[in-house]
């Protein structure tokens, strides 16, 4: 399937030939920016019956705490290290509002929220669960790459009944020196605990991504999509 591409000030977006019938808004790491997924798309390999729109939101800059406060595209600060680290609950929250805009943006565009997945890698992953458990109208599903879960300690009070049982895709690499795969389990394990269904796959990788993940990810998304 071919696509256009339109970059702007806030995102690349990669439309299809022909007219979409899903969407898959998909959210870069710390550091990076929308251009990062982009090659990925060819090498999902989805079938010409299953026109996607891609889009890749760039993270505002701003200071991060660990890197000495030196300001980059985040999705929000990073404090520490360790899971008892202080979380950025204000820069979480505002990131989880800029996606819901883009799932709005789609749903105005004729994209009916339940043919729109919340993908995201990292900071981006984290921030794809914040936003989709949250989500007030069902969703396809959440893909949740080398990831962890953000305030955890809020999301029973504060869980969507319409996405109590979204479909959620956690890839971690197993020796992730930036997202140790303990993180990742103890995420998929809160996320179980609370109802909700985790489909988990673990590869030999870091912090990256690999082709057979990538076609996991593929036939996930086909399956959620088409």
């Amino acid at each position: 399937m071919s696509h256009t591409t339109r970059e702007s000030a806030d995102a690349v977006v990669l439309t299809p030939a022909t007219p979409p019938v899903a969407a898959v808004i998909w959210l870069h790491g710390l550091g990076a920016d929308g251009f990062d997924f982009v090659p990925i798309v060819d090498e999902l390999r989805l079938p010409a019956t299953l026109p996607v729109r891609f889009i890749f939101p760039h993270a505002a800059p701003r200071p991060v705490t660990i890197n000495n406060g030196y300001v980059m595209r985040a999705w929000y600060d990073i404090k520490g290290f360790g899971p008892e680290r202080a979380e950025d609950d204000v820069g979480v929250r505002e990131s989880e509002g800029v996606v819901k805009k883009y799932i709005e943006q789609e749903i105005a565009r004729g994209i009916p929220a339940s043919k729109i997945v919340i993908a995201g890698f990292s900071q981006g992953g984290a921030i794809a669960l914040q936003t989709a458990l949250r989500y007030q109208q069902r969703l396809a599903g959440v893909m949740a790459l080398s990831t962890y879960l953000p305030l955890r300690a809020t999301l029973a009070a504060e869980a969507a009944d319409a996405n109590r049982d979204v479909p959620i895709l956690m890839c971690h690499g197993v020796r992730d020196p930036v997202v140790p795969a303990q993180m990742g389990e103890a995420s998929r394990d809160v996320l179980q605990r609370l109802g909700y269904r985790v489909e988990w796959h673990t590869y030999p990788m870091e912090h990256s991504v690999c082709m057979e993940e990538v076609a996991d990810i593929s036939q996930w998304l086909q399956a959620r999509l088409a």
